[in-house]
């Protein structure tokens, strides 16, 4: 953002007046006027201090206009030492069965977005897994998937891709790799690398595809599952074509199996016709055609399956854009709060959701308590 932006966005989360802030800075309004509207582009730094106490805000944030929003790394050393085998091993030896418990009672924590849990829970697990050894390789697989799981959901994706590499090389059968590779290409998808994404999830999906006719339930959500995400790819890399006949694929495995389900194999993840409409209407979102997402979402139940919670609240995020792209900011910020509300911990980690409310900001004259105090909880740069 230009200066003008800057200054405007940052008054706005301070719930503040252009004279309120001239009254509180010592800046004159009409040179605050002149900022906001572009008249001016720039001021002597002197100014920018003045505003920047009347905003009570780092000075820099009116020069560099971004604050740092990464993660906070420290969070996760505990689980990424583990990964990498650095951990004291427990005087108490685990088992194959205790440890199969434990990661049991784990995943609901992720399917209910609790990562902050299981970053706690993590490094102890995975610690437990690998004093397993060889017959523990299945178990270890599944906590190793989890693990890259919630890594990948906080942006901590080098530990992630350690994490999807053991639970890769663990892993004891086709549909449990096809699982892992699913979520690698997730992975991808957050890292940017669209061409990646595509090759690697069409690839296997080329490679599992199952005949229809004799087809199971595990085998067509694991092909369903990986059509899904060469749509989604293909949808971005501005390949409709190849996007809608992976759709259309999907369509097919999902209309045979007919209710949203979890595999074995794949047990954090569901697939079935909600799974595939959703997807459709996330297509529609990425094509600027916000009156067909709003159309179709309209058949979305808004409940379901635990293991849907994050792809629920996804497609929210998708029709909440939807909405500030036809200017509907109240609706927006309702789906917003509403997201908030059930997954507290999951929307502070997207940025769409930042990127919604940013849009939001930008177009009101001004912002309510509720509004500001989102700003801040989801971490809206200035």
């Amino acid at each position: 953002m230009n200066l003008s932006e800057r200054l405007q966005s940052v008054r706005k989360r301070a719930g503040l007046t252009q004279r309120e802030l001239a009254g509180l800075s010592g800046v004159s309004i009409s040179l605050i006027r002149k900022l906001e509207q572009g008249e001016r582009e720039d001021t002597r730094l002197e100014t920018l201090r003045k505003l920047a106490m009347g905003l009570q805000v780092p000075t820099s944030v009116l020069i560099a206009g971004r604050r740092d929003q990464g993660e906070t790394v420290q969070e996760w050393e505990a689980l990424r030492d583990s990964l990498l085998g650095k951990h004291e091993q427990s005087e108490d030896p685990p088992t194959l069965e205790g440890v199969g418990r434990a990661v049991a009672a784990a995943e609901p924590l992720f399917t209910d977005n609790k990562y902050a849990d299981l970053g706690i829970l993590l490094p102890s697990l995975v610690r437990d897994a690998d004093a397993l050894g060889m017959p523990g390789r299945r178990v270890r697989s599944r906590v190793m998937h989890l693990a890259g799981l919630v890594l990948i959901s906080t942006r901590q994706f080098d530990a992630a891709e350690i994490a999807l590499r053991r639970a890769f090389d663990d892993a004891t059968g086709r549909l449990e790799e096809a699982a892992i590779v699913n979520t690698r290409c997730w992975l991808l998808m957050r890292q940017g690398d669209l061409p990646g994404t595509l090759a690697l999830a069409s690839r296997w999906a080329d490679d599992i595809e199952p005949r229809i006719s004799r087809a199971t339930q595990e085998e067509l959500a694991a092909w369903g599952g990986l059509l899904l995400r060469v749509s989604t790819a293909a949808s971005r890399n501005n390949e409709p074509g190849k996007a809608e006949d992976a759709l259309r694929l999907a369509q097919a495995a999902a209309v045979i199996l007919r209710i949203e389900w979890a595999p074995p194999s794949d047990p954090l993840r569901t697939f079935g016709p909600i799974a595939v409409a959703t997807r459709r209407i996330e297509n529609h979102m990425v094509e600027d055609r916000p009156d067909r997402v709003l159309a179709l979402s309209e058949k979305i139940p808004r409940t379901g399956p635990r293991a849907r919670a994050s792809s629920r609240n996804r497609h929210r995020l998708d029709v909440a854009k939807a909405n500030v792209s036809l200017k509907r900011y109240g609706d927006a910020f309702e789906i917003l709060q509403e997201v908030r509300a059930v997954s507290p911990e999951w929307i502070a980690h997207q940025r769409m959701a930042r990127d919604v409310l940013g849009r939001i900001v930008r177009k009101r004259r001004s912002l309510t308590p509720e509004m500001r105090e989102m700003a801040d909880y989801i971490g809206l740069d200035y």
